[in-house]
């Protein structure tokens, strides 16, 4: 069996008064999809920090297996100020090039008379090898490509003349092209127009490594998502499936619960029908919506604490 890329083991972390997590424990393979969700401020953000070494947990353990690499996008993502969009950008695959240079510089030595061919051959194996697995040979129109995709301003342009939106898609295609073995991912699809997160949603299902994204974009989860890790009063309840999924899960919850409340069951049940039939909804009314049932169903649930091991 594989092991695991990242683990938690009875991990508590508390921001001043606020625990954000509670004693948990959890861990997933390489290449696993998980939709983060719940609701604002439950700290969903803190974890992703957590994963990528950037906080540390107040007690516990959290660590990244050795011989993996992560990388996050951060709402307020930095970037080289002094640099354009482009060389911003060409800093995610920096070793790339910096291989594909070293390659072509062998391929002008063995025109030496002098040249040790054994050495140089030895050493070009290797590049070649590492630029195979980088998918590195085509790695500028790689870039153009996403580019294009996320709809990046002009490649001359300095990031310092960018809107906090701009920056962010730089940021994002950046951290893309670096490719790490585990992807954070925080509210990826903002200041992403409905072509580019198609783009991105495609991207992400057939992306190598470990995936863990916040976002309020359901149907953008039901298609990159085959997990859905819910952040609720600092614990986190796993559910196997997509967005739609975790629906169903969550109104078992309700069930098992035994709430009274039979008119906000009602409720529930109205809003799994309707995001079952807005698979498109995706604009500012329909995010509010979501979010609106996110608080509801949180709010039903704290007449009572449930372990999810109730309904697996």
């Amino acid at each position: 069996m594989a092991e695991f890329i990242y683990q938690m083991i009875k991990t508590r972390k508390k921001v001043g008064d606020k625990v954000i997590l509670d004693d948990v424990t959890m861990s997933f393979y390489p290449g696993a999809k998980i939709g983060m969700v719940g609701p604002n401020g439950a700290g969903k953000s803190t974890i992703l920090k957590i994963m990528a070494g950037l906080d540390e947990p107040s007690n516990g353990d959290a660590w990244l297996s050795p011989g993996y690499s992560v990388g996050i996008l951060l709402q307020e993502p930095p970037l080289t100020e002094d640099k354009t969009v482009l060389e911003n950008v060409q800093e995610g695959v920096g070793e790339v090039y910096q291989k594909l240079q070293r390659f072509n510089q062998i391929s002008a030595e063995m025109a030496e008379p002098d040249a040790d061919f054994d050495s140089l051959m030895e050493e070009m194996g290797k590049l070649q090898e590492a630029i195979d697995n980088a998918d590195g040979w085509d790695i500028d129109s790689q870039i153009g490509q996403a580019m294009e995709a996320l709809q990046l301003p002009d490649g001359d342009e300095p990031v310092t003349h960018l809107s906090g939106g701009e920056r962010r898609r730089v940021a994002l295609v950046k951290l893309l092209l670096e490719k790490p073995d585990l992807l954070l991912l925080d509210e990826p699809t903002n200041h992403l127009d409905a072509e580019s997160v198609a783009w991105l949603e495609g991207h992400l299902a057939s992306y190598h490594g470990a995936v863990i994204a916040i976002t309020h974009d359901r149907y953008f989860l039901d298609h990159v998502a085959e997990w859905i890790a819910e952040v609720d009063r600092g614990r986190l309840y796993p559910y196997e499936g997509n967005y739609t999924t975790y629906l169903e899960k969550k109104q078992e919850r309700l069930a098992v619960q035994g709430k009274k409340d039979a008119k906000l069951s009602r409720r529930l049940k109205d809003e799994l029908d309707w995001v079952r039939t807005n698979a498109k909804g995706r604009q500012a009314k329909q995010k509010a919506r979501l979010e609106r049932y996110e608080e509801m169903a949180n709010e039903a649930e704290k007449t009572r604490v449930l372990d999810f091991e109730e309904i697996q």
